[in-house]
């Protein structure tokens, strides 16, 4: 009767541990997916400055739009700090998520208001930092969708039974996904052949 209970005994530790482990596992598989948004958000950040400066040339009375995208810059770059040094706060991920969204806004205004200077969108260095702005979004995009995708494996694995009678004593919480709404991209296409 004694080795029936040690052996159970072994076999619930034994499980635990596995259990443990995996969570372990994918918690720092979700944290590296997140450091690569951090390199290419960083990269992103960086962008910025000398986007503005190149229009700034041109677009002299259009200091309202370039003042913004300079503060949505700063505003997302201090929220990536905040993430950067706890991926697994889900608070910080939302704020870095919102913060995002409205640098993408400020971004979209300053093109938007490029397409009137027809010297600036000719601007050699307008076009390259354009080029690799667009590079680096596409990137941030890929980057995003693997640490949604960590993130959700991490949440499933953390909240399947029985797994989550271990997470649950251990503390794991669960992840935050990194979503950046753009309302632009949602609308529908009208199109009016009339």
């Amino acid at each position: 009767m004694e080795w029936v209970i040690l052996g159970l005994v072994v076999l619930v530790a034994v499980f635990v541990i596995a259990v443990y482990n995996r969570l372990v596992t994918s918690r720092n598989q979700y944290k590296n997916a997140f450091a690569q948004i951090d390199v290419q958000l960083t990269r992103r950040h960086e962008l910025i400055p000398n986007l503005v400066e190149v229009a700034k040339r041109y677009m002299s009375h259009e200091r309202e739009t370039l003042e913004a995208v300079i503060q949505a810059r700063n505003m997302a770059t201090s929220e990536l700090q905040k993430a950067s040094s706890d991926p697994t706060n889900p608070a910080a991920m939302k704020q870095l998520g919102q913060a995002e969204q409205g640098l993408s806004g400020a971004l979209g205004r300053l093109f938007a208001l490029s397409e009137n200077y027809p010297d600036l969108k000719a601007n050699q260095n307008m076009m390259q930092l354009t080029e690799e702005l667009t590079s680096t979004e596409n990137k941030v995009a890929f980057a995003r969708q693997a640490f949604n995708d960590s993130v959700m494996n991490y949440n499933i694995l953390r909240e399947t039974f029985p797994n989550n009678l271990v997470a649950g004593v251990f503390n794991f919480q669960a992840a935050e996904l990194l979503e950046v709404d753009d309302p632009v991209k949602r609308e529908a296409v009208s199109v009016d052949f009339g």
